[in-house]
């Protein structure tokens, strides 16, 4: 019986029109496929696995402080966005990962239509909060505000930037902002109720009194919070502003935006994931082996094979043999690679002349790593199947350090017929290639 070894994916994922695998590596720190023990593979460009980690952590713990200074400027579209969501949860929003960490939350519980009930179980600011004022500094505040409300024009909107500002000589700023947050769907002495809404415009909360009725308090009460598609907006205009190579903001100083642009792109170029199904250690029924193949007639040049994972049972009836495993591996190699369809293996190697008869556990206990030397009839009319390029003998060397085909787009260079990636040659991926091109070192090399 043959298991996997291992199973790779290519995370292309999108959500909410955005790239995924980079939204999900700044929010959890690793790939969607994270959740089901997926780990890096392997990244194009050159990437590693080490820059993989420090690009991850290099945006996630982005700081928030820089963007919000604006000096004597009005606030941008940007700044009014972060402050608003800062101003929404009652924790501290630091970094990239602290935003868009809740604003993916909120998304999540306003598609379960359950915003008020879970945010609260969820967010453990507002008790926290609570503990330093009474009921009665909140009603006390709340009541102010309402009468602001009624002092104003019933059918005109007064926005909660408006609001803090009257009564910030009353409350202090954390008090004010409880206070407003939960300030929709409040009844007024006079039978009204305070509506809430929220302005995609301004990014703010906006408040007015009308008429009691069931609707008009049911959706007071959820606009404490914006809406489904409001939320994805804002979510998708800070990515594209945030972390977005192609749209990115003009971060300062330009070693900034260079960093930010840098690790994006990094976690951008990451689509490979793999999972290692290794064998359970606490299975006492089964040998579990690794097997290398030695063919009797290998070349030095070929590439070393990776090992095969092969799983023999153990019990006291069935004791697998040394032809077991012979006959094992044969069927694992040969279900693998389409070159090896008349692979015998022959040999156990590392134990001398062996019976096929004898026990495998005596000689190789119940887990480990062997090597078995095989022949294959017709072998060289099936080569062609040994890599999935085919016979071609083509070069990669690109100044990334990629080696080898990575899945990207690439060109040749007509002169000396190597392969690199075409946005490392600076031609982007959305352009056609050129009907000739000729790489650096060799138009250097004519130059001089």
């Amino acid at each position: 019986m043959t298991l996997n070894r291992k199973v790779s994916v290519m995370d292309v994922s999108k959500k909410y029109g955005m790239e995924y695998r980079l939204l999900h590596a700044i929010t959890k720190g690793s790939s969607w496929y994270g959740n089901w023990g997926y780990e890096f593979g392997f990244g194009s460009y050159g990437l590693t696995v080490d820059a993989y980690k420090r690009a991850e952590h290099a945006l996630s713990s982005m700081p928030l402080s820089p963007l919000l200074y604006q000096g004597r400027k009005p606030q941008t579209r940007l700044q009014k966005i972060i402050t608003f969501y800062q101003t929404l949860s009652g924790s501290e929003l630091l970094t990239l990962k602290d935003l868009f960490s809740f604003l993916l939350r909120l998304i999540h519980e306003s598609h379960k239509k359950l915003i008020t009930k879970t945010s609260k179980k969820s967010n453990p600011s507002p008790s926290n909060v609570l503990c330093a004022w009474t009921r009665n500094d909140v009603e006390r505040v709340q009541q102010a505000m309402i009468k602001v409300l009624m002092a104003a024009d019933q059918s005109s909107w007064v926005t909660r930037r408006t609001l803090k500002g009257v009564m910030c000589k009353t409350a202090s700023l954390e008090l004010l902002d409880y206070c407003l947050k939960h300030l929709g769907g409040k009844l007024a002495a006079n039978g009204m109720v305070v509506e809430a809404q929220c302005n995609p415009t301004s990014s703010d909360f906006e408040f007015r009194l009308q008429p009691l009725n069931f609707t008009s308090c049911q959706s007071s009460l959820h606009c404490n919070f914006p809406s489904e598609e409001h939320l994805k907006g804002d979510l998708k205009y800070l990515f594209d502003v945030l972390l977005n190579p192609k749209s990115m903001m003009d971060y300062r100083p330009q070693a900034t935006r260079d960093c930010v642009i840098d690790s994006a792109t990094k976690l951008l170029d990451c689509k490979h994931f793999v999972k290692d199904y290794k064998p359970h250690a606490d299975d006492t029924s089964t040998i579990y082996l690794w097997c290398h193949l030695e063919l009797a007639d290998q070349s030095k040049d070929d590439p070393i094979l990776p090992p095969e994972l092969i799983v023999l049972p153990l019990n006291a009836t069935v004791a697998a043999t040394v032809a077991d495993l012979k006959n094992e591996a044969t069927k694992a190699f040969e279900e693998v690679y389409a070159m090896f369809k008349r692979l015998q293996v022959e040999d156990l190697l590392g134990y001398g002349p062996i019976e096929d008869n004898i026990t495998l556990k005596l000689l190789v206990g119940t887990s480990g790593l062997v090597k078995v030397r095989g022949r294959c009839a017709g072998k060289y009319g099936l080569n062609r199947f040994r890599r999935e390029r085919g016979t071609e003998n083509w070069t990669v060397d690109c100044t990334c350090g990629t080696k080898d085909d990575d899945g990207e787009r690439m060109l040749a260079c007509d002169d000396c017929s190597v392969w690199q990636h075409t946005r490392c040659a600076g031609i982007d991926n959305s352009d056609a290639i050129p009907a000739k091109f000729i790489c650096k070192k060799c138009s250097n090399s004519f130059n001089s």
